[in-house]
């Protein structure tokens, strides 16, 4: 929530020295042209991208605002269609759904089979206080999900799960820190079919770690296994810390894995990483994350993504970290209801609940703004209509293009509905919208919070 923010910024602008440049991003609002990190409301970590009917969902953890460790309690879900406006389907899982877990919401990772989506993900086991890894199911891809058996499926005090589904059906789940483990699963996907067997963590499999006898190799944690043109990857968190993002190939799902290198070197300012590796819409692309946001750091990390093309012999190229993310995939329509959650970039906002289903963006204050990316407003729209909430008079939101002070198209003014969950809509004018654009969103009125939005949508004459 956004006084947790304010608190948390508070209390590091008091107690620490901060240098003139983490102040000035701390107080002045991002570039719009930055897309990186994908959200920017809330920490999250530990990206894990499953593409389905169209859209990618993104299953993401969440560090606490100004955490000093790995303080985790849910996880949250993510979708586009475009990869550069992402839409928050708010936590469909938390620790409270498993309830043999004490703590430790970490990383995990979700695949889908026969209509139904699991999402493997290690907490620690309140009856033995070592990690385990549990498993949640769904009916749809933002959940809500349930505890699919009401106990660990694997527990060897490990972490980092994994699922790939092999060309013939059979499901391998991959996890392991310090060790590499994987376990066949059944076609239930909640049971294994035999037990774990360790993956021998060779240099010639894995690369050469210096300065550490106990790991000769530089496999660290986070697998990420897939295969591409019968060939089968597996992607990882290498050497801590700081981390970088190292890879191997096989021939089979259980290896024998060959070195290949380098994808992501150490760079930004968290000491972990971790990644995903989707094909969208005929390119591919690159999940990690780092301390980007103000604020940010090795315990309050954020999700970014990067577009890549795989070299011709199949190998990854080097990717580094960029703040403007990826080129859109796609176009928004606007003449189509769009959440006021779905954003390519937001300033000052928070994201909660609705009560009409689904989530809103609230706690909006004079000045906040939201982006939305390659807008296609074809010939021209003529009006915009938002459902709004707000306890108080004199709030609106303005219609903006080229940035979020740019020139006023639009202007809608937004009434008392009596509450911040009390909806009403509202619609006003527009001019000047045509082509494909960036569009802005910027809320105005008093002092202090003013409203809600739940949607918006634009109409042509």
């Amino acid at each position: 929530m956004k006084l947790t923010r304010l608190r948390a910024m508070t209390a590091a602008l008091l107690g620490l020295v901060l240098t003139a440049t983490t102040l000035n991003a701390v107080l002045s609002p991002p570039p719009a042209r930055a897309d990186n990190p994908i959200v920017q409301h809330i920490h999250t970590a530990d990206p894990a991208p499953l593409v389905h009917n169209g859209r990618v969902y993104l299953y993401t953890g969440h560090d606490e605002d100004g955490s000093t460790w790995f303080t985790m309690k849910d996880w949250r879900v993510w979708s586009s269609a475009d990869m550069v406006n992402w839409t928050d389907h708010g936590s469909p899982m938390s620790l409270a759904t498993f309830s043999w877990a004490a703590r430790d919401a970490w990383a995990g990772h979700a695949v889908e089979r026969n209509g139904k989506f699991y999402w493997y993900v290690p907490v620690v086991n309140r009856a033995t206080g070592r990690m385990a890894i549990g498993v949640g199911v769904a009916d749809s891809p933002t959940g809500p999900f349930r505890d699919a058996i009401g106990r660990p499926l694997v527990e060897n005090g490990e972490i980092d799960p994994a699922v790939m589904i092999d060309d013939n059906g059979q499901a391998y789940l991959y996890w392991g820190n310090p060790n590499l483990w994987y376990a066949r699963l059944n076609p239930d996907m909640i049971s294994l079919n035999g037990g774990p067997t360790q993956i021998p963590l060779t240099t010639a499999g894995f690369g050469t770690r210096t300065g550490d006898a106990t790991r000769p190799t530089l496999y660290e944690e986070g697998p990420w296994v897939y295969k591409r043109n019968g060939l089968y990857y597996n992607v990882f968190a290498a050497k801590c810390c700081s981390e970088f993002i190292a890879y191997s190939t096989s021939p089979g799902p259980t290896g024998p894995w060959t070195y290949r290198g380098t994808i992501m070197p150490a760079q930004g300012s968290s000491f972990t990483n971790h990644a995903g590796i989707i094909d969208f819409k005929g390119s591919s692309y690159f999940f990690y994350h780092n301390g980007a946001l103000p604020g940010g750091g090795g315990f309050t990390r954020s999700v970014a993504v990067e577009k890549f093309t795989y070299n011709a012999d199949g190998s990854i190229p080097t990717i580094n970290m960029t703040s403007s993310g990826p080129p859109p995939a796609d176009t928004l329509n606007p003449y189509v209801r769009q959440e006021a959650e779905t954003i390519a970039w937001g300033s000052g906002i928070e994201t909660e609940p609705s009560s009409e289903g689904g989530m809103n963006i609230g706690w909006l204050e004079n000045g906040d703004w939201v982006k939305v990316k390659n807008v296609a407003f074809g010939t021209g729209a003529t009006r915009f209509t938002a459902r709004v909430a707000s306890p108080v008079a004199g709030s609106a939101i303005e219609v903006r293009t080229g940035s979020a002070t740019g020139t006023v198209v639009g202007r809608c003014a937004v009434p008392n509905t009596g509450g911040w969950q009390n909806w009403t809509t509202v619609t006003c004018g527009v001019s000047g919208l045509t082509g494909t654009r960036d569009l802005f969103l910027r809320f105005t009125g008093g002092s202090g919070y003013q409203l809600n939005v739940n949607w918006w949508q634009f109409a042509q004459s």
